[in-house]
């Protein structure tokens, strides 16, 4: 005997389908087999027709299509068909009738078990594909994980052992993939893709932190510090994929982790390096805007007020001609020191120190009216609140710098400068209807751009935990908008 053979012979589910369709047998003729007067077990029901006797032969058809597969269940609906023929042409009181219920019933057995066969096919596809993911996934060198429609762990790889100092045995089939990153139970990002990637969730959980990916549908990446992991804490880039099926439904979500702590180090030891360097320049545009003011300007006021003195002097001793030139030197000296003033105030309002931001912007503006002709609409919204110097410096310089893009770049005849004081933050906003331009992709583009003075906002906002954002369009103008928190 085949040893395959022999191995369903030894299958008790084997002889439970023998005696399934043996009791069909009996069912359906109890007069041959148990020499009965009736010509129904079921007579006693009123049951006579046998239509309940076909309908249980679905009982062995659909077992052996779920146990044995696709080709047994076939063959299960021709073992079915041999014991309803019989009794349908030559026992029945309504040929038709029977047949057609026969007919039926090998219809339904039949869907049944394609049914069975497809859904058996799609688990064993699925099954592929989730072996075929758990070794890309464990032979990868980036941190991973993977979960399916449940929040259950499937797959945890060697490198997210290593950076968690969680075994994958430990946690593999459970939901328990908090642990590795929290100390108490929240979702990870995994967790709201699996349920959809709803935006309010994400941002309740990871507000400030996420982004879209840029490369995968329906995937959101972040970056966080978690201080549980390894020796001092751990900043992570990590990002959340939906995993979905031939119909495009999603069926898991695989995360992947990258230790980004030595950039974040970096890019902070840059940050302070940044703060220095700018707190630099700004002592030293003060110290030169304090001794442009104290020198420069007082040693003009007496050279002016030296040349009045002569012309009245020797009013009587020169020319015409001479009294107009020595006037003539007056006035430009007059016309340095205004040049002077305003280079002085340029580099360092002193009224930003004395007042604040608000008289600071408002001299600003009259100022871009007075000598560049561009007229600057301004509005204060809010309770107007001091704020930390470097922040008010900032602000200040981004809006001079934005100012500065509308006389020089823009060809716009008139701006608008909005300062808006809320509750913790306060949004400076300059627009204008120029000519605009078009935008890089990155921000960290602008200086390839060539756009230095944009590039130069960037970082200032960088330094003080804002955000700059830059909307403009060929034809259509420029907004700068400036958000701090405060």
């Amino acid at each position: 005997m085949p040893p395959q053979m022999s191995k369903v012979i030894s299958n008790y589910k084997f002889w439970l389908v023998i005696a399934m369709f043996a009791l069909g047998v009996v069912l359906h003729y109890p007069q041959q087999i148990l020499n009965t007067d009736s010509p129904s077990l079921l007579a006693f029901m009123d049951l006579t027709r046998h239509a309940v006797e076909r309908v249980f032969l679905l009982l062995p058809i659909t077992y052996v299509g779920l146990i044995f597969g696709i080709k047994a269940g076939l063959a299960s609906l021709a073992v079915a068909l041999v014991i309803m023929l019989p009794r349908a042409i030559f026992l029945s009181t309504s040929p038709p009738d029977a047949l057609f219920e026969s007919g039926g019933i090998i219809f339904i057995g039949g869907i049944v078990n394609l049914w069975f066969h497809w859904r058996r096919r799609d688990i064993a596809r699925r099954k592929r594909a989730e072996g075929m993911l758990a070794k890309i996934v464990d032979g990868s060198s980036i941190p991973a994980f993977v979960l399916n429609k449940q929040h259950i762990v499937t797959n945890w790889n060697t490198a997210l052992e290593s950076l968690s100092a969680i075994k994958k045995e430990g946690i593999v089939g459970t939901d328990e993939q908090w642990r590795a990153f929290y100390p108490e139970k929240r979702p990870v990002m995994a967790d709201l893709i699996v349920d959809g990637g709803s935006p309010d969730k994400i941002v309740s959980h990871y507000r400030g932190k996420y982004k879209k990916s840029d490369l995968i549908d329906g995937a959101y990446e972040a970056e966080d510090w978690f201080p549980a992991l390894g020796r001092n804490g751990m900043w992570l880039h990590f990002t959340a994929s939906p995993l979905r099926d031939s119909r495009g439904e999603v069926i898991g979500a695989i995360e992947t982790l990258e230790d980004v702590t030595e950039r974040k180090n970096a890019e902070e030891n840059l940050r302070n390096h940044l703060q220095e360097i700018t707190r630099a320049q700004e002592e030293e545009r003060k110290r030169i805007a304090r001794e442009l003011h104290d020198e420069t300007a007082q040693d003009l006021v007496v050279l002016s007020r030296q040349l009045d003195s002569f012309v009245v002097s020797a009013i009587n001793n020169l020319s015409a001609e001479d009294i107009s030139y020595v006037e003539g030197l007056r006035q430009q000296t007059e016309r340095i020191l205004d040049g002077i003033h305003r280079f002085s105030q340029d580099l360092r309002p002193s009224v930003l120190d004395d007042l604040g931001l608000v008289p600071a912007l408002e001299w600003l503006a009259s100022d871009l009216t007075e000598h560049f002709g561009i007229a600057v609409e301004m509005k204060v919204l809010g309770s107007v609140c001091r704020f930390l110097p470097e922040i008010e410096l900032v602000l200040f310089r981004i809006a001079q710098e934005a100012l500065r893009n509308v006389w020089k770049h823009s060809g716009a005849s008139k701006a608008r400068l909005t300062v808006e004081f809320g509750d913790g933050k306060v949004v400076l906003t300059v627009k204008d209807e120029g000519q605009g331009f078009e935008l890089p992709d990155r921000v960290d583009d602008l200086t390839i751009a060539g756009k230095l003075g944009l590039a130069g906002m960037q970082e200032r906002a960088q330094l003080i935990g804002g955000k700059l954002k830059l909307q403009s369009e060929p034809g259509k103008g420029t907004t700068v908008t400036l958000e701090v928190s405060v």
